[in-house]
């Protein structure tokens, strides 16, 4: 179960995809729209694990993106953001941090489900969240495989296993076992 905080967040998790997008030649400086998002629990309860499916400047981007207490040795984060009720985050790009590639090879291996949502309010009530996107393992990863994530959904990575994201009437291949 993922748990959503009812929080303020400084910058918000779209101006830091904007930044990221930006940062890697995608997103061309366009205004980021969200349209689904999904996301994995860490076995070990200390990482979030979210992945984001934007538009931006007429493209579809899928951006993967883990949350941590601490900064992760040896990675750069995307950036960090102040969050009102769990404090300072350090935001990571899943290819860039082992917890998110094991648990996303887990989910092509059929051993992962994506989480299920909880908002969790300031009262101490507690809300199920609509799931908005919907993920689909289709083929099967060969024991040596590698992880490859997709950012643009345009142009999808490939292989044995597949993971595809689904969201208002759209979808697509957003990472893969080769």
């Amino acid at each position: 179960m993922a748990v959503i905080h009812d929080a303020t967040l400084s910058p918000s998790k779209e101006e830091l995809i904007h930044d990221f997008l930006d940062g890697a030649g995608l997103g061309r400086g366009g205004r980021v729209e969200r349209l689904a998002a999904y996301r994995f629990d860490d076995p070990d309860g200390q990482v979030g694990i979210e992945a984001h499916l934007v538009a931006c400047d007429g493209h579809v981007f899928h951006v993967p993106l883990t949350y941590r207490g601490a900064p992760l040795d040896g990675a750069k984060p995307v950036g960090t953001m102040d969050h009102s009720v769990l404090g300072r985050r350090w935001v990571y790009a899943a290819p860039d941090d082992p917890v998110a590639v094991d648990v996303f090879t887990r989910a092509l291996r059929g051993r992962q489900e994506q989480s299920a949502l909880e908002l969790h309010r300031a009262d101490a009530t507690v809300e199920p969240l609509p799931t908005t996107t919907v993920l689909t393992v289709v083929g099967e990863a060969r024991p040596e495989s590698a992880l490859r994530l997709t950012y643009d959904v345009s142009a999808p990575c490939a292989g044995g296993a597949t993971l595809v994201a689904e969201w208002a009437g759209s979808s697509a291949v957003v990472a893969a076992l080769d």
